[in-house]
């Protein structure tokens, strides 16, 4: 006599009436987490909470297997695992219940709702909740028009493959250890040689720091030469991520405007000296000017009168179009109140997290101890395998081959830009780096024609995000990366963004 189908579902699903609804709701069989993970997470969850009480006898593997429709054997593991930490109490016969695993602060209905425990207030602290209202890092890190993101699909990996295998058949345990000093030295002497030809930098090796980072770097500027309470000029607009990290720790900051040569002091701002200043004179960021000579000498010459560090960040200018590399601010400093800013995250690829200060001499070994003590610095394999990249000149192959492929990428978002509106909206920082800004008139608001943008599928950020001014006042325009999309791709995308642009018009 047959199984009657009925009986045999009836039978596979047994038990389950004790499972609350809301667990089984929470289980996803579209998610990409795991099957076994992601059951384990919910029903860990719904112990602690009190979701499944103390006692609760569980359905049998097979039942909740099929009603989740996942393998029996996921089922099995989550249960065993969950015994082994306590949760469960399993017994072969005897079914398996849920323990007692101590004091609930969430109940039941709160949790099935999605409702924070009101119980337990997380609370940032001031400078927390400054950081996060005010962040400016955005979650989509690739595609049209996404700004400040390199073409990773064109590194030469196995290059990179051949030369990190070699320097791992040869490593030290030195090297596998917490890094000490200021970094690699032979990844110390490749920068500074390609730093001294390239882009006119006054050093030797002995100046160089190796970071994991602009942002680092940047830390290390704040913890080391200014107080809470110091100020420091920046750009305006200018880049959030420094913004971030000086008002992270108690300095005030103090917006200073920017025209077509760059950074621009009023007499009165000239009047109270800053601790720092903050800018990007051969590609400011993100409107693309470039500081005129005059405005350099004049910068230099106040610092030095006023004992002013300032901080130049050389973030992408390897990459120009219409004319060489301009050499650095730190290069005609004769004072040695510049410190100078690079990281490989635009020439290479983001992911590396490597970085560089270029310090004057009597500064560098208290930001080493520094950077030890505060972040315990690793990446000694990745520093070593860099500097062998660059000794080989495979860095500086790939810095010229990049260089033809954006200009490639922005003669074509050019051209875009023209096929659209002509000339009735400015074109700013368009000789120069990964991306341009297209002027908007003051009147639009160009955070919601982000929006509406993004609504179209295509990324880019609202120039108004970058100023410390009020949005009403703020310069509009927006910001279009075009590192991260291939030329064939840039008219398609550009279409998609144009539309809902000229209906703000």
């Amino acid at each position: 006599m047959g199984i009657n189908p009925n009986k045999k579902a009836a039978k596979a699903t047994a038990g389950l009436a004790a499972l609350p609804d809301v667990v089984l709701r929470q289980f996803d069989p579209e998610s990409t987490e795991y099957d076994q993970r992601q059951l384990y997470r919910i029903l860990q969850k719904a112990v602690r909470e009190s979701v499944l009480a103390p006692g609760m006898k569980l359905p049998p593997t097979r039942a909740l297997a099929a009603a989740l429709g996942i393998a029996r054997n996921t089922v099995v593991h989550v249960y065993e695992q969950l015994a082994i930490e306590g949760f469960l109490l399993a017994g072969i016969g005897r079914g398996t219940y849920v323990r007692d695993v101590g004091p609930r602060r969430v109940r039941a209905a709160i949790w099935a709702a999605g409702v924070k425990d009101p119980v337990r207030k997380t609370s940032l602290s001031k400078r927390g909740k400054g950081l996060v209202d005010g962040a400016g890092a955005g979650r989509l890190r690739w595609g049209a028009f996404t700004p400040g993101v390199p073409e990773v699909r064109l590194f030469p990996g196995q290059v990179w493959t051949r030369l990190q295998t070699r320097v791992w058949r040869n490593s030290t345990p030195g090297q596998l250890s917490y890094a000490t000093g200021a970094g690699d030295p032979d990844l110390r002497e490749a920068l500074a040689n390609h730093l001294q030809q390239t882009r006119g930098v006054a050093c030797s090796a002995e100046q160089l720091l190796i970071t994991s980072g602009t942002q680092q770097s940047l830390h290390l500027v704040a913890q080391m030469l200014t107080d809470p309470g110091d100020v420091v000029w920046l750009e305006d607009p200018g880049y959030w991520g420094a913004r971030s990290v000086f008002s992270s720790v108690g300095l005030k900051l103090v917006p200073i405007g920017v025209d077509t040569e760059g950074m621009a002091p009023t007499a009165q701002q000239l009047r109270k000296p800053p601790r720092i200043i903050f800018l990007s004179p051969s590609h400011q960021y993100p409107t693309g000017a470039v500081m005129s000579q005059a405005r350099r000498r004049m910068l230099l010459e106040y610092a030095s009168k006023h004992g002013i560090w300032i901080i130049e960040d050389d973030y992408d200018s390897e990459f120009r179009y219409r004319a060489r590399p301009l050499p650095s601010l730190q290069g005609q400093d004769a004072h040695a109140r510049v410190l100078y800013l690079g990281t490989f995250s635009k020439t290479l690829f983001p992911a590396l997290r490597i970085a560089y200060m270029v310090l004057p001499p009597d500064l560098v070994d208290g930001f080493a101890t520094a950077m030890n003590e505060l972040f315990r610095e690793g990446q000694t394999i990745q520093q070593a395998v860099l500097a062998r990249f660059m000794a080989d000149g495979h860095y500086a192959t790939h810095i010229r081959r990049m260089r033809g492929v954006y200009r490639s990428r922005h003669d074509a978002l050019m051209l875009a830009i023209a096929r659209h509106f002509g000339k009735q909206l400015p074109v700013l920082g368009s000789d120069a780096g990964l991306h341009l800004v297209l002027g908007l008139p003051n009147h639009v608001d160009d955070r919601a024609v982000v929006q509406q943008v993004a609504r179209a599928g295509v990324a880019c950020r609202p120039l108004s995000m970058y100023s410390m001014q009020q949005v009403d006042t703020a310069p509009k325009g927006l910001l279009l990366g075009y590192g991260a999309a291939r030329e064939e791709e840039i008219a398609a995308n550009f279409s998609l963004l144009a539309t809902p642009v000229q209906g703000f018009l």
